[in-house]
């Protein structure tokens, strides 16, 4: 396994120099921060790093990383520990020593969280612990201890639930216990656990995975998963039967997938939990969706719009009818996307009806309708009654079917402005997609105003980020030449991901969309009915002022908020 930390600094005199100059290079700090810093610390002999902390000039990352540096060390990233050497140093002994095993690096060294990488007393002792060569690695001490704290109390219930389950007499027991179980039953508290942790780390999911040996538990964190904790396979029916009794499902029912929903309060904040359980060879797992009422996105200029794509968009869902409607895949942020808009149309002076499946965040002033197909009530059997409330903006949480669709184009040419999902993955190929729905062609040219299609892109860690050249020719390469701006250098300055503690080493802290607009003009109208082919849509479109998904990644990789890495991730 390689190494989970930041690669080691190239060696050589001078390459980094004292702290000050380290944070000067990093680009953290200027030469007249710095300055400002010396002189302060030559009048009161506070340390460097502390003074330009108090001035708010850098983090107590900013400072770690640099340090690091000029140590000739890594930068600990104790996030992304590979469990496989967890207890490579025995639990106490990392608590004494104050020192975290973090992975096993290409030459078969262990690599060390320390937060004083320099004490030669501790390394001797940590590389008899743990026979074998050992690679010091800077840590923050408040990162050892919380590390320490959060894996003693994960242990500490887990040791429980395994009293617990040794006891226990039989499965109709155990699924009894676990039903009428206390607050603090350990079962109980090791999912309340990993809950508020999921929400600490800004996680969107939980993964809660049966293996042969063991269930994993994995947080998806920015778009990407992790694994967090494992849990001993012979407690994995409690773990998932408690996630299924908080989503009042069927605990004895492990045959088929369930679906269910709870409301939680954690650290104040107020949660919605959609709960999927899925039978697997190895059992029963369950995936929960983390949905904070309180954080949704509600104004645009905060998803990543550039002003020109925001202002072709807006100028669509600001006319009194018409189809407006946002197209990707599963995860792309269409949802926050509609929700922001439904906030700025929501003034008052509209009747403002959705129907949804289901409702993800309720909205004040904004009637919400919620998808119940056990009892008949449909997409389109809602929005047929919703047409008959007088409404003046109707929001249709995805265009799944013809008779949707149908409804949908109908409304839109009846005066009504429709905002809707659909699943394609650009904004020329849904126009295609209604047509083999069964919409006609020269409807969807009257009806729809614009598309606007869109992908979540992981936002660099501004902690962490490296600037670096790169030659115009590997713009190029992966853009292609119609998408660079005109008048760039030969090399041009972009930002690459490097990782620390405060992004979990990954990089990336945070995402923003990326975003392409058509805005349907006669021109384009006159394509949709000939039923010219996407190639030739996207072009004329493109002629007509339209970025592509690719364009406008490429814009916010020079502008330094993603890199090169992550545009092709996300819209190659």
């Amino acid at each position: 396994m390689g190494t989970q930390t930041e690669p080691r600094p190239a060696p050589g005199p001078g390459r980094y120099g004292r702290l000050g100059e380290s944070l000067v290079t990093m680009g953290v700090i200027t030469t007249a921060q710095l300055d400002e810093a010396l002189q302060q610390q030559g009048a009161d002999g506070r340390r460097l790093g502390e003074i330009l902390i108090a001035k708010g000039y850098i983090t107590r990352d900013h400072l770690a990383l640099a340090l690091a540096r000029r140590l000739g060390v890594q930068r600990a990233i104790i996030a992304r520990q590979d469990p496989a050497v967890a207890d490579a140093i025995e639990p106490h002994l990392q608590k004494r020593y104050a020192a975290v095993p973090i992975a096993i690096d290409a030459e078969g060294r262990l690599i060390v969280a320390m937060r004083d990488p320099a004490n030669v007393l501790v390394l001797d002792d940590l590389r008899m612990l743990a026979r074998r060569e050992v690679v010091p690695a800077l840590a923050l001490p408040e990162e050892i201890d919380d590390h320490l704290a959060r894996v003693a109390r994960v242990e500490e219930m887990v040791d429980g639930l395994a009293e617990q389950a040794s006891v226990e007499a039989d499965e109709a027991d155990a699924l009894s216990e676990i039903t009428s179980s206390a607050e603090d039953a350990p079962v109980v508290r090791l999912v309340n656990s990993l809950i508020s942790r999921a929400v600490e780390e800004g996680a969107s999911d939980i993964h809660f995975e049966p293996q042969a040996r063991e269930m994993v538990v994995r947080f998806r964190v920015d778009g990407v998963l992790r694994t967090v904790a494992k849990v001993p396979l012979s407690m994995s029916r409690g773990v998932a039967s408690r996630v299924k009794v908080m989503a009042e499902m069927d605990i004895a029912e492990r045959r088929i997938p369930q679906d269910g929903r709870v409301g939680l309060s954690v650290s104040g904040r107020s949660f919605d939990l959609r709960v999927v359980s899925l039978p697997t060879v190895f059992g029963e797992g369950a995936v929960i969706r983390l949905l904070d009422r309180s954080s949704v996105v509600m104004q645009l200029t905060d998803l990543g719009f550039t002003a020109s794509t925001l202002a072709r968009y807006e100028g669509c869902w600001r006319r009194p009818w018409g189809a407006v409607l946002v197209t990707g895949p599963t995860g792309s942020g269409k949802s926050t996307t509609v929700y922001g808009t439904l906030h700025q149309l929501n003034s008052g002076d509209r009747k403002i009806i959705t129907v949804e499946d289901p409702v993800e965040y309720r909205l004040p002033g904004i009637q919400q309708m919620q998808v119940n197909n056990k009892a008949g009530l449909t997409f389109a059997n809602g929005l047929r009654s919703v047409l008959r409330a007088d409404p003046d903006v109707v929001m249709i949480g995805e265009i799944r079917d013809r008779e949707t669709a149908q409804i949908a184009i109908e409304a839109a040419l009846t005066g009504h402005l429709v905002l809707a999902t659909v699943h394609t993955n650009d904004a020329a190929t849904t126009l295609a997609r209604l047509s083999k729905m069964g919409i006609e062609a020269f409807l969807s040219a009257s009806a729809i105003s614009g598309l606007l299609a869109q992908r979540l892109c992981r936002r660099l860690c501004t902690t962490c980020r490296e600037r670096e050249e790169v030659p115009l020719s590997r713009l190029r390469e992966v853009a292609g030449d119609n998408a660079l701006p005109a008048g760039l250098p030969e090399r041009v300055a972009v930002y690459k991901s490097v990782g620390c503690p405060r992004c979990a080493g990954t990089g990336y802290k945070g995402r923003f969309g990326v975003y392409e607009m058509l805005v349907m003009t006669e021109t384009l109208g006159a394509l949709v009915v000939a039923d010219a082919p996407a190639d030739e849509i996207r072009a004329q479109a493109r002629r007509e002022g339209m970025r592509t998904m690719g364009e406008d990644a490429l814009v916010k990789v020079l502008q330094g908020h993603t890199s090169i890495a992550e545009m092709l991730r996300t819209v190659a």
